[in-house]
């Protein structure tokens, strides 16, 4: 009995089929540079400061409007501004973790 494996967590056996889905499709894992690390960190910090940024602005001007319209109009330019800086942060990290940056 001794020889015998613990069990695994339904996450590592998740993770085992994904790596060996990678592994099938030919995806070779890459590790991140500290630089990497660092610049990734940093534009995570960034935007996260934008987006809460964006988010008290949003709220501050629904807090003076009273017109549904307005509302309406202002709930979907902050949708659009968050979706872009979504947008933005996402293809900055790929960037750096594909090395061009």
């Amino acid at each position: 009995m001794s020889d015998e494996k613990p069990l695994k967590s339904a996450f590592e056996l998740a993770m085992e089929r994904l790596k060996k889905g990678d592994a099938d499709a030919g995806v070779e894992p890459r590790r991140l540079t500290d630089g990497q690390k660092a610049s990734i960190a940093e534009l995570r910090r960034f935007y996260e400061a934008k987006l809460a940024e964006q988010e008290l602005l949003h709220q501050s001007a629904l807090r003076k409007l009273m017109d549904r319209e307005a509302r309406a109009a202002l709930e979907d330019e902050y949708r659009r501004d968050r979706e872009r800086l979504v947008t933005e942060r996402d293809a900055k990290l790929e960037k750096v973790r594909s090395g061009q940056s």
